[in-house]
Protein backbone atom coordinates (compact mmCIF):
# COMPACT_ATOMS: atom_id res chain seq x y z
CA UNK A 1 0.00 0.00 0.00
CA UNK A 2 2.96 2.38 0.80
CA UNK A 3 5.37 2.85 -1.44
CA UNK A 4 7.32 6.10 -2.89
CA UNK A 5 6.36 8.47 -0.46
CA UNK A 6 2.72 8.04 -0.93
CA UNK A 7 -0.41 6.09 0.33
CA UNK A 8 -2.11 4.31 -2.62
CA UNK A 9 -5.85 3.39 -2.91
CA UNK A 10 -6.70 -0.36 -2.71
CA UNK A 11 -8.45 -3.24 -1.35
CA UNK A 12 -6.77 -5.97 0.97
CA UNK A 13 -8.15 -9.45 1.23
CA UNK A 14 -7.37 -11.62 4.52
CA UNK A 15 -9.67 -14.18 5.71
CA UNK A 16 -11.65 -13.94 8.83
CA UNK A 17 -9.75 -13.63 12.12
CA UNK A 18 -5.96 -13.06 10.44
CA UNK A 19 -5.99 -9.22 11.64
CA UNK A 20 -8.34 -7.57 8.85
CA UNK A 21 -8.93 -4.76 11.72
CA UNK A 22 -5.04 -4.44 12.90
CA UNK A 23 -3.81 -3.85 8.90
CA UNK A 24 -6.51 -0.91 8.68
CA UNK A 25 -5.21 0.15 12.06
CA UNK A 26 -1.38 0.34 11.21
CA UNK A 27 -2.70 1.91 7.79
CA UNK A 28 -3.75 4.61 9.72
CA UNK A 29 -1.26 4.92 12.10
CA UNK A 30 1.08 5.41 9.42
CA UNK A 31 -0.87 8.21 7.31
CA UNK A 32 -0.76 9.73 10.71
CA UNK A 33 -3.54 12.18 9.52
CA UNK A 34 -7.65 12.41 10.11
CA UNK A 35 -9.60 8.58 9.86
CA UNK A 36 -12.93 7.92 8.14
CA UNK A 37 -13.85 4.10 9.20
CA UNK A 38 -16.80 2.91 8.04
CA UNK A 39 -18.28 -0.33 9.11
CA UNK A 40 -21.48 -2.52 8.23
CA UNK A 41 -22.78 -2.14 11.73
CA UNK A 42 -22.96 -0.69 14.79
CA UNK A 43 -21.82 -3.80 17.02
CA UNK A 44 -18.64 -3.17 14.59
CA UNK A 45 -18.22 0.15 15.41
CA UNK A 46 -18.10 -0.47 19.18
CA UNK A 47 -15.48 -3.05 18.00
CA UNK A 48 -13.16 -0.97 16.21
CA UNK A 49 -13.18 1.93 18.50
CA UNK A 50 -11.94 -0.24 21.34
CA UNK A 51 -9.14 -2.14 18.64
CA UNK A 52 -8.04 1.50 17.92
CA UNK A 53 -7.60 1.89 21.79
CA UNK A 54 -6.02 -1.61 22.38
CA UNK A 55 -3.34 -1.32 19.32
CA UNK A 56 -2.75 2.50 18.59
CA UNK A 57 -1.35 5.18 21.15
CA UNK A 58 -4.53 7.77 20.69
CA UNK A 59 -6.04 9.29 23.25
CA UNK A 60 -10.39 8.28 23.51
CA UNK A 61 -11.30 11.65 23.10
CA UNK A 62 -9.92 11.71 19.72
CA UNK A 63 -12.03 9.18 18.59
CA UNK A 64 -15.76 9.90 17.39
CA UNK A 65 -18.70 7.53 16.82
CA UNK A 66 -21.36 8.39 14.39
CA UNK A 67 -24.48 6.43 14.67
CA UNK A 68 -28.11 6.72 15.84
CA UNK A 69 -27.33 6.95 18.98
CA UNK A 70 -24.40 8.63 19.22
CA UNK A 71 -23.29 11.84 17.49
CA UNK A 72 -19.76 13.30 18.54
CA UNK A 73 -16.65 14.88 17.46
CA UNK A 74 -13.02 14.20 18.06
CA UNK A 75 -10.99 16.65 20.24
CA UNK A 76 -8.28 18.58 18.51
CA UNK A 77 -7.22 19.37 14.68
CA UNK A 78 -7.17 15.72 13.99
CA UNK A 79 -8.49 12.84 14.80
CA UNK A 80 -10.84 9.29 13.96
CA UNK A 81 -14.31 8.93 13.23
CA UNK A 82 -15.84 5.45 13.15
CA UNK A 83 -19.46 5.14 11.50
CA UNK A 84 -21.72 2.90 9.62
CA UNK A 85 -22.17 2.28 5.82
CA UNK A 86 -25.82 3.44 6.17
CA UNK A 87 -25.51 6.58 8.25
CA UNK A 88 -23.37 8.04 5.37
CA UNK A 89 -25.37 7.12 3.01
CA UNK A 90 -28.68 7.67 4.09
CA UNK A 91 -30.58 10.38 1.73
CA UNK A 92 -33.24 10.91 3.81
CA UNK A 93 -34.29 13.24 6.30
CA UNK A 94 -31.70 13.60 8.81
CA UNK A 95 -32.05 15.06 12.58
CA UNK A 96 -30.43 18.56 13.69
CA UNK A 97 -27.64 16.30 15.36
CA UNK A 98 -27.38 13.75 12.36
CA UNK A 99 -27.05 17.08 9.72
CA UNK A 100 -24.51 18.64 11.69
CA UNK A 101 -22.47 16.04 12.12
CA UNK A 102 -22.43 14.88 8.16
CA UNK A 103 -21.64 18.82 7.37
CA UNK A 104 -18.65 18.11 9.49
CA UNK A 105 -17.78 14.42 7.47
CA UNK A 106 -18.32 16.48 4.03
CA UNK A 107 -16.30 20.02 4.84
CA UNK A 108 -12.82 17.90 5.48
CA UNK A 109 -10.26 16.12 3.61
CA UNK A 110 -10.01 13.07 5.19
CA UNK A 111 -6.21 11.13 4.78
CA UNK A 112 -7.51 7.87 4.61
CA UNK A 113 -10.67 5.97 4.06
CA UNK A 114 -11.39 2.97 5.89
CA UNK A 115 -13.74 0.52 4.72
CA UNK A 116 -14.64 -2.50 6.69
CA UNK A 117 -16.54 -5.41 4.83
CA UNK A 118 -15.64 -3.45 1.54
CA UNK A 119 -17.55 -5.74 -0.80
CA UNK A 120 -20.77 -4.39 0.02
CA UNK A 121 -19.66 -0.94 -1.76
CA UNK A 122 -20.91 -1.90 -4.52
CA UNK A 123 -24.68 -1.83 -3.68
CA UNK A 124 -26.24 1.26 -5.20
CA UNK A 125 -27.31 2.68 -1.55
CA UNK A 126 -23.66 2.19 -0.83
CA UNK A 127 -21.53 2.75 -3.42
CA UNK A 128 -22.52 6.84 -3.52
CA UNK A 129 -20.43 6.65 0.11
CA UNK A 130 -16.93 6.54 -2.32
CA UNK A 131 -18.13 9.59 -3.97
CA UNK A 132 -19.72 11.76 -1.25
CA UNK A 133 -16.43 11.54 1.16
CA UNK A 134 -13.41 13.54 -0.12
CA UNK A 135 -10.29 11.38 1.07
CA UNK A 136 -6.81 10.91 -0.16
CA UNK A 137 -6.70 7.56 -0.44
CA UNK A 138 -9.36 4.79 0.47
CA UNK A 139 -8.52 1.26 2.01
CA UNK A 140 -11.18 -1.69 1.59
CA UNK A 141 -10.74 -4.65 3.91
CA UNK A 142 -12.63 -8.00 2.85
CA UNK A 143 -12.41 -11.79 3.43
CA UNK A 144 -15.01 -12.98 0.05
CA UNK A 145 -13.89 -10.77 -2.54
CA UNK A 146 -16.84 -12.19 -4.23
CA UNK A 147 -20.94 -11.10 -5.13
CA UNK A 148 -23.57 -13.23 -6.51
CA UNK A 149 -24.32 -9.92 -8.69
CA UNK A 150 -21.74 -8.73 -11.43
CA UNK A 151 -20.73 -5.56 -9.24
CA UNK A 152 -17.64 -6.92 -7.66
CA UNK A 153 -15.74 -4.84 -10.65
CA UNK A 154 -16.89 -2.25 -9.71
CA UNK A 155 -14.68 -1.53 -6.61
CA UNK A 156 -11.44 -1.05 -9.04
CA UNK A 157 -12.85 2.13 -10.13
CA UNK A 158 -14.76 2.83 -6.66
CA UNK A 159 -11.73 1.87 -4.58
CA UNK A 160 -8.78 0.67 -6.36
CA UNK A 161 -7.35 -2.87 -7.29
CA UNK A 162 -6.73 -5.50 -5.59
CA UNK A 163 -3.24 -4.68 -3.03
CA UNK A 164 -3.02 -8.22 -1.54
CA UNK A 165 -4.58 -11.42 -1.00
CA UNK A 166 -3.34 -14.26 1.42
CA UNK A 167 -4.01 -17.80 0.95
CA UNK A 168 -6.47 -18.95 3.66
CA UNK A 169 -4.33 -22.41 3.78
CA UNK A 170 -0.82 -21.17 4.32
CA UNK A 171 -2.07 -19.01 6.57
CA UNK A 172 -3.82 -22.44 8.87
CA UNK A 173 -0.55 -24.54 8.06
CA UNK A 174 1.43 -21.48 9.59
CA UNK A 175 -1.28 -21.19 12.88
CA UNK A 176 -1.77 -18.12 12.00
CA UNK A 177 -6.33 -19.54 11.72
CA UNK A 178 -8.00 -22.19 12.70
CA UNK A 179 -7.91 -25.17 11.52
CA UNK A 180 -11.27 -26.13 10.60
CA UNK A 181 -12.81 -29.28 9.16
CA UNK A 182 -15.87 -29.18 7.05
CA UNK A 183 -18.90 -31.08 7.06
CA UNK A 184 -21.88 -31.30 5.46
CA UNK A 185 -24.60 -33.16 7.26
CA UNK A 186 -27.58 -34.96 5.41
CA UNK A 187 -30.90 -35.41 7.29
CA UNK A 188 -33.33 -37.37 6.35
CA UNK A 189 -36.96 -35.47 5.69
CA UNK A 190 -39.45 -37.79 7.91
CA UNK A 191 -42.73 -38.99 5.93
CA UNK A 192 -44.88 -36.62 6.84
CA UNK A 193 -42.72 -33.75 5.92
CA UNK A 194 -41.24 -35.01 2.74
CA UNK A 195 -45.16 -35.67 1.63
CA UNK A 196 -45.93 -31.78 3.00
CA UNK A 197 -43.22 -30.77 1.28
CA UNK A 198 -43.85 -32.02 -2.75
CA UNK A 199 -47.40 -31.21 -1.67
CA UNK A 200 -46.40 -27.56 -0.96
CA UNK A 201 -45.71 -24.82 -3.78
CA UNK A 202 -45.16 -21.90 -1.82
CA UNK A 203 -42.45 -20.22 0.22
CA UNK A 204 -43.60 -22.72 3.00
CA UNK A 205 -41.24 -25.43 1.09
CA UNK A 206 -38.32 -23.38 2.43
CA UNK A 207 -40.05 -23.87 6.19
CA UNK A 208 -40.39 -27.60 5.80
CA UNK A 209 -36.98 -28.54 4.62
CA UNK A 210 -35.43 -25.93 7.79
CA UNK A 211 -37.78 -27.36 10.27
CA UNK A 212 -37.12 -30.81 9.85
CA UNK A 213 -37.50 -33.06 12.59
CA UNK A 214 -34.35 -35.32 11.98
CA UNK A 215 -32.44 -31.89 11.04
CA UNK A 216 -33.79 -30.64 14.50
CA UNK A 217 -32.51 -33.96 16.16
CA UNK A 218 -29.01 -33.51 14.44
CA UNK A 219 -28.98 -29.82 15.97
CA UNK A 220 -29.49 -30.83 19.39
CA UNK A 221 -27.18 -34.19 19.54
CA UNK A 222 -23.98 -31.79 18.27
CA UNK A 223 -24.70 -29.27 20.54
CA UNK A 224 -24.43 -31.44 23.22
CA UNK A 225 -22.22 -33.34 21.86
CA UNK A 226 -19.56 -30.12 21.13
CA UNK A 227 -20.68 -28.84 24.97
CA UNK A 228 -19.59 -31.87 26.44
CA UNK A 229 -16.14 -31.78 24.88
CA UNK A 230 -16.00 -27.67 26.27
CA UNK A 231 -16.99 -25.56 22.68
CA UNK A 232 -18.33 -22.21 22.32
CA UNK A 233 -21.21 -23.19 19.55
CA UNK A 234 -22.77 -20.76 16.96
CA UNK A 235 -25.88 -21.68 15.67
CA UNK A 236 -26.87 -20.27 12.27
CA UNK A 237 -30.71 -20.18 10.93
CA UNK A 238 -31.61 -17.39 8.27
CA UNK A 239 -35.32 -17.94 8.63
CA UNK A 240 -37.09 -15.82 12.16
CA UNK A 241 -39.57 -18.52 12.11
CA UNK A 242 -36.70 -21.48 12.79
CA UNK A 243 -34.59 -19.48 14.39
CA UNK A 244 -37.35 -18.60 17.52
CA UNK A 245 -38.44 -22.30 17.85
CA UNK A 246 -35.21 -23.79 17.34
CA UNK A 247 -33.50 -21.45 20.51
CA UNK A 248 -36.92 -21.57 22.04
CA UNK A 249 -37.31 -25.49 22.49
CA UNK A 250 -33.50 -25.66 23.48
CA UNK A 251 -34.08 -23.13 25.25
CA UNK A 252 -31.21 -20.68 24.43
CA UNK A 253 -30.11 -17.28 23.54
CA UNK A 254 -30.62 -15.76 19.98
CA UNK A 255 -29.91 -12.61 18.17
CA UNK A 256 -32.02 -11.87 14.80
CA UNK A 257 -32.94 -8.25 13.03
CA UNK A 258 -35.22 -7.17 16.03
CA UNK A 259 -32.86 -7.76 18.90
CA UNK A 260 -32.39 -4.41 20.79
CA UNK A 261 -28.74 -3.36 19.84
CA UNK A 262 -27.83 -3.20 23.87
CA UNK A 263 -29.66 -7.22 24.05
CA UNK A 264 -27.50 -7.82 21.63
CA UNK A 265 -24.10 -7.14 22.61
CA UNK A 266 -25.23 -8.07 26.26
CA UNK A 267 -25.81 -11.75 24.73
CA UNK A 268 -22.48 -11.62 23.27
CA UNK A 269 -20.54 -10.60 26.13
CA UNK A 270 -21.79 -13.48 28.06
CA UNK A 271 -21.48 -15.94 25.51
CA UNK A 272 -17.54 -14.77 25.25
CA UNK A 273 -17.12 -14.57 29.39
CA UNK A 274 -19.60 -16.78 30.87
CA UNK A 275 -18.90 -20.34 30.77
CA UNK A 276 -22.36 -21.45 31.65
CA UNK A 277 -23.55 -20.14 28.51
CA UNK A 278 -21.59 -21.94 25.61
CA UNK A 279 -24.58 -22.02 22.65
CA UNK A 280 -26.19 -19.14 20.77
CA UNK A 281 -28.45 -18.42 17.73
CA UNK A 282 -27.98 -16.05 15.22
CA UNK A 283 -30.18 -15.10 11.96
CA UNK A 284 -28.08 -13.68 9.13
CA UNK A 285 -26.88 -10.56 11.13
CA UNK A 286 -24.20 -12.16 12.62
CA UNK A 287 -22.79 -12.82 9.09
CA UNK A 288 -19.85 -10.08 9.31
CA UNK A 289 -17.95 -8.32 11.70
CA UNK A 290 -18.80 -9.65 14.68
CA UNK A 291 -15.98 -10.70 16.84
CA UNK A 292 -16.67 -13.73 18.54
CA UNK A 293 -12.58 -15.26 19.25
CA UNK A 294 -13.98 -18.05 21.80
CA UNK A 295 -16.04 -19.53 19.21
CA UNK A 296 -14.70 -23.36 18.08
CA UNK A 297 -18.09 -25.03 16.68
CA UNK A 298 -20.40 -23.71 13.97
CA UNK A 299 -23.69 -25.31 12.92
CA UNK A 300 -25.08 -23.39 9.82
CA UNK A 301 -29.48 -24.87 9.89
CA UNK A 302 -30.55 -22.66 7.23
CA UNK A 303 -28.51 -20.41 4.93
CA UNK A 304 -29.54 -17.64 2.25
CA UNK A 305 -29.73 -19.62 -0.63
CA UNK A 306 -26.93 -20.70 -2.79
CA UNK A 307 -24.69 -17.40 -1.32
CA UNK A 308 -20.92 -18.55 -1.84
CA UNK A 309 -19.91 -15.35 0.63
CA UNK A 310 -22.31 -15.83 3.15
CA UNK A 311 -20.81 -19.12 3.77
CA UNK A 312 -17.52 -18.05 3.44
CA UNK A 313 -17.99 -15.25 6.26
CA UNK A 314 -19.54 -17.76 8.48
CA UNK A 315 -17.01 -20.25 7.95
CA UNK A 316 -14.70 -16.98 9.42
CA UNK A 317 -16.62 -16.70 12.72
CA UNK A 318 -14.77 -20.07 13.66
CA UNK A 319 -11.75 -18.99 11.86
CA UNK A 320 -9.60 -16.88 14.97
CA UNK A 321 -6.74 -18.98 15.88
CA UNK A 322 -7.03 -20.84 19.21
CA UNK A 323 -5.79 -21.19 22.45
CA UNK A 324 -6.16 -24.22 22.44
CA UNK A 325 -3.21 -26.63 21.47
CA UNK A 326 -4.76 -29.94 19.90
CA UNK A 327 -2.97 -31.43 17.29
CA UNK A 328 -5.08 -32.09 14.45
CA UNK A 329 -8.39 -29.90 13.80
CA UNK A 330 -9.25 -27.11 16.06
CA UNK A 331 -12.54 -25.51 14.67
CA UNK A 332 -15.45 -27.53 13.19
CA UNK A 333 -17.82 -26.54 10.65
CA UNK A 334 -21.07 -28.45 9.99
CA UNK A 335 -23.51 -27.83 7.76
CA UNK A 336 -27.53 -29.29 8.07
CA UNK A 337 -29.15 -30.29 4.82
CA UNK A 338 -32.37 -31.65 4.26
CA UNK A 339 -32.02 -34.71 2.16
CA UNK A 340 -34.37 -34.84 -1.59
CA UNK A 341 -34.63 -30.74 -1.18
CA UNK A 342 -33.49 -27.96 -3.01
CA UNK A 343 -31.52 -27.22 -0.20
CA UNK A 344 -29.14 -29.61 -1.59
CA UNK A 345 -28.46 -28.14 -5.17
CA UNK A 346 -28.08 -24.33 -3.05
CA UNK A 347 -25.56 -26.14 -0.62
CA UNK A 348 -23.37 -27.61 -3.19
CA UNK A 349 -23.50 -23.83 -4.92
CA UNK A 350 -21.95 -22.19 -1.80
CA UNK A 351 -19.17 -24.59 -1.06
CA UNK A 352 -17.42 -23.38 -4.27
CA UNK A 353 -15.35 -20.22 -2.86
CA UNK A 354 -14.63 -22.45 -0.01
CA UNK A 355 -13.68 -25.41 -1.74
CA UNK A 356 -11.58 -23.32 -4.38
CA UNK A 357 -9.48 -21.40 -1.37
CA UNK A 358 -8.31 -25.50 -0.62
CA UNK A 359 -11.26 -26.40 2.07
CA UNK A 360 -12.90 -29.99 1.74
CA UNK A 361 -16.42 -30.68 2.97
CA UNK A 362 -17.19 -34.17 4.42
CA UNK A 363 -20.29 -35.60 3.84
CA UNK A 364 -21.79 -37.44 6.69
CA UNK A 365 -24.87 -39.50 5.96
CA UNK A 366 -25.31 -40.54 9.70
CA UNK A 367 -24.24 -39.42 12.89
CA UNK A 368 -22.78 -41.99 15.04
CA UNK A 369 -24.56 -42.14 18.68
CA UNK A 370 -27.32 -39.71 17.91
CA UNK A 371 -29.94 -42.69 17.99
CA UNK A 372 -28.83 -43.94 21.42
CA UNK A 373 -28.85 -40.17 22.89
CA UNK A 374 -31.35 -39.74 25.27
CA UNK A 375 -33.36 -36.10 25.68
CA UNK A 376 -33.67 -35.42 21.79
CA UNK A 377 -36.55 -33.70 20.91
CA UNK A 378 -39.25 -34.64 18.27
CA UNK A 379 -38.42 -38.19 18.79
CA UNK A 380 -42.29 -39.00 18.78
CA UNK A 381 -44.27 -39.38 15.79
CA UNK A 382 -47.04 -37.35 17.45
CA UNK A 383 -44.35 -34.75 18.39
CA UNK A 384 -43.40 -34.53 14.91
CA UNK A 385 -47.02 -33.96 13.46
CA UNK A 386 -47.72 -31.21 15.47
CA UNK A 387 -44.53 -29.39 14.63
CA UNK A 388 -46.15 -29.97 11.06
CA UNK A 389 -49.24 -28.53 12.00
CA UNK A 390 -47.76 -25.57 13.52
CA UNK A 391 -45.59 -25.41 10.60
CA UNK A 392 -48.73 -25.60 8.12
CA UNK A 393 -50.31 -22.73 10.06
CA UNK A 394 -47.49 -20.16 9.95
CA UNK A 395 -48.29 -17.48 7.70
CA UNK A 396 -46.14 -17.26 4.18
CA UNK A 397 -44.47 -14.32 5.25
CA UNK A 398 -42.71 -16.38 7.92
CA UNK A 399 -41.30 -18.63 5.41
CA UNK A 400 -39.39 -15.10 4.09
CA UNK A 401 -35.34 -14.82 5.75
CA UNK A 402 -34.37 -12.69 8.05
CA UNK A 403 -33.35 -9.40 6.43
CA UNK A 404 -32.29 -6.56 8.54
CA UNK A 405 -32.87 -2.94 7.32
CA UNK A 406 -29.93 -0.93 8.00
CA UNK A 407 -30.46 -0.42 11.99
CA UNK A 408 -28.40 3.54 12.12
CA UNK A 409 -30.69 5.08 9.76
CA UNK A 410 -30.99 8.40 11.33
CA UNK A 411 -34.39 9.93 9.40
CA UNK A 412 -35.82 12.25 11.94
CA UNK A 413 -35.16 13.21 15.60
CA UNK A 414 -37.57 11.09 16.79
CA UNK A 415 -35.59 7.74 15.17
CA UNK A 416 -32.66 9.08 17.14
CA UNK A 417 -34.89 9.45 20.17
CA UNK A 418 -36.04 5.98 19.87
CA UNK A 419 -34.59 2.97 17.69
CA UNK A 420 -37.04 1.84 15.44
CA UNK A 421 -36.81 -1.54 14.35
CA UNK A 422 -38.24 -2.16 11.07
CA UNK A 423 -37.85 -5.56 9.28
CA UNK A 424 -38.45 -6.64 5.31
CA UNK A 425 -40.50 -9.22 4.71
CA UNK A 426 -42.19 -10.86 1.59
CA UNK A 427 -45.09 -12.94 0.45
CA UNK A 428 -47.88 -12.96 -1.18
CA UNK A 429 -50.61 -10.52 -1.98
CA UNK A 430 -53.16 -12.36 -0.10
CA UNK A 431 -50.77 -12.71 3.03
CA UNK A 432 -49.84 -8.80 2.70
CA UNK A 433 -53.75 -8.24 2.58
CA UNK A 434 -54.55 -10.02 5.54
CA UNK A 435 -56.31 -12.86 4.10
CA UNK A 436 -54.11 -15.69 4.73
CA UNK A 437 -57.15 -18.02 6.04
CA UNK A 438 -60.31 -15.79 5.74
CA UNK A 439 -62.85 -14.83 2.61
CA UNK A 440 -64.10 -11.39 2.16
CA UNK A 441 -68.08 -10.82 1.57
CA UNK A 442 -69.23 -7.48 -0.02
CA UNK A 443 -72.13 -5.75 0.82
CA UNK A 444 -73.70 -2.30 0.79
CA UNK A 445 -75.01 0.53 3.16
CA UNK A 446 -78.17 0.23 1.34
CA UNK A 447 -79.90 -2.27 -0.58
CA UNK A 448 -81.07 -2.84 -3.87
CA UNK A 449 -82.54 0.10 -5.85
CA UNK A 450 -80.88 2.85 -3.53
CA UNK A 451 -79.12 4.14 -6.25
CA UNK A 452 -82.47 4.76 -8.27
CA UNK A 453 -84.49 6.32 -5.55
CA UNK A 454 -81.76 8.04 -4.17
CA UNK A 455 -81.43 11.99 -4.74
CA UNK A 456 -78.76 12.37 -8.11
CA UNK A 457 -75.69 13.87 -6.70
CA UNK A 458 -73.90 16.78 -8.47
CA UNK A 459 -71.56 14.88 -11.28
CA UNK A 460 -68.73 16.89 -13.78
CA UNK A 461 -70.50 17.57 -16.85
CA UNK A 462 -68.27 15.25 -19.19
CA UNK A 463 -70.83 12.91 -16.89
CA UNK A 464 -74.68 14.06 -16.68
CA UNK A 465 -75.63 12.17 -20.05
CA UNK A 466 -74.42 8.99 -17.86
CA UNK A 467 -76.41 9.83 -14.54
CA UNK A 468 -79.13 12.03 -15.81
CA UNK A 469 -79.91 10.74 -19.51
CA UNK A 470 -80.40 12.91 -22.44
CA UNK A 471 -82.64 16.42 -21.11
Amino acid sequence: MFGNGRARSGIIVLPCGAGKTLVGITAACTVKKSILCLCTSSVSVVQWKQQFLQWSTIREDQIAVFTSDQKERFQGDAGIVISTFSMVANMRKRSYEAQKMMDFLNSREWGLLLLDEVHVVPAAMFRRVVTQIAAHSKLGLTATLVREDDKIDDLNFLIGPKLYEANWMDLANKGHIATVQCAEVWCEMTSEFYKAYLEETSRKRLLLYVMNPNKFRACQYLIKFHEGRGDKIIVFVDNVFALRMYAETLKLPFIYGGTPQQERIAILNQFQHNPNLSTIFLSKVGDTSIDLPEATCLIQVSSHYGSRRQEAQRLGRILRAKRRNDEGFNAFFYSLVSKDTQEMYYSTKRQQFLIDQGYSFKVITELEGMEDCKGLVYGDVEEQKKLLHSVKMAAETEASIDEELPPDLDITGAAARKRAIAKRTAGSLRSLSGADSMAYMESGRRGPGARRNAEPTEHHSLFKRQFYGKK
